[in-house]
């Protein structure tokens, strides 16, 4: 990839910004989904779709692509806004979300959507997709990478650790894990439902090159996937602290908005939270 600087950096902030503002929109519109997690994702797919991915929109099965498992499905608002952002399909698409027929289902569905990579749905799975996928790109001698994308919540799932073995068995250099460390998930907060940690210790004890950044730093997030591509007999991990509800004060850090979307009222102030953000990024630049 490309050498990150502050014009880029600013560049996929507005674009974060962006796609935070079509999660509002879209949940809106749909009357249900999830909230918080997406919104606390957007710096880490803006940077994923516009800058460290090697992939083609228009042409979303290219062989020589990154391939992007996400694991919690449930997080689809974001990665479905930042495709859409990125040129898979036209934006007004993004206001079927969750309805009838769409291919916006509340869960990525690989047959539906091309370049959603994998369906999703039952938590934890992911990780093991992404370490099969993983493995056959180095069997076939492929220089692609994978990233899969993993909500904190998940790691409660005895098979993601099954799949954390596996990978650091077999050296899976070219795997990237991205954990959303945003301490919440849908019945509180992580520490007192099931304690996670210590992550970064688990995570090396399972034979991996643990990372731990500022998850809304896009600069920091660049420079750890980078760093992974230095590691010849390992798989990394990235595990990226975020605030859940970024963006949008009056929701950070608050569990019940897990999964659940705004009313008219409350989309309103998002959005008018969100455009005041983007205006800063706009005037501290120019």
């Amino acid at each position: 990839m490309p050498d990150i600087h502050d014009k880029k950096v600013r560049q996929l902030e507005k674009i974060a910004n962006a796609i935070r503002q079509d999660i509002v929109t879209m949940l809106l519109a749909a009357g249900s989904g999830h909230t918080a997690g997406p919104l606390g994702l957007a710096d880490i797919f803006a940077a994923l779709y516009f800058h460290v991915l090697h992939h083609r929109p228009q042409q979303p099965n290219w062989p020589e692509r990154d391939w992007l498992i996400l694991s919690a499905g449930h997080l689809c608002p974001v990665r479905y806004a930042a495709m859409a952002q990125a040129g898979y399909f036209p934006k007004k698409e993004l206001l079927t979300l969750r309805k009838l027929g769409t291919r916006l289902q509340g869960h990525p569905e690989r047959l539906r959507l091309p370049g959603a990579e994998t369906t999703s749905g039952p938590l934890g799975d992911g990780l093991g997709q992404a370490c099969g996928i993983a493995y056959g790109l180095l069997l076939d001698n492929k220089k692609s990478r994978v990233y899969c994308v993993m909500s904190d919540g998940e790691q409660d799932c005895g098979v993601i650790w099954e799949a954390a073995m596996f990978a650091g068995k077999y050296k899976l250099r070219n795997l990237t894990a991205i954990i959303d460390r945003n301490n919440i998930q849908i019945s509180g907060m992580t520490e007192d439902v099931m304690p996670l940690e210590s992550l970064v210790e688990k995570y090396k004890a399972f034979n991996w090159h643990v990372i731990e950044i500022n998850g809304h730093n896009i600069e920091e997030f660049v420079d750890a996937c980078e760093e992974a591509k230095t590691m010849y007999t390992k798989p990394t991990v990235i595990i990226a602290n975020t605030i859940p509800g970024r963006g949008v004060p009056e929701i950070e850090f608050d569990y019940t908005w897990h999964g659940k979307p705004p009313s008219a009222a409350e989309a309103k102030r998002f959005l008018a939270d969100l455009r005041t953000i983007g205006g800063k990024i706009s005037s501290e630049h120019e």
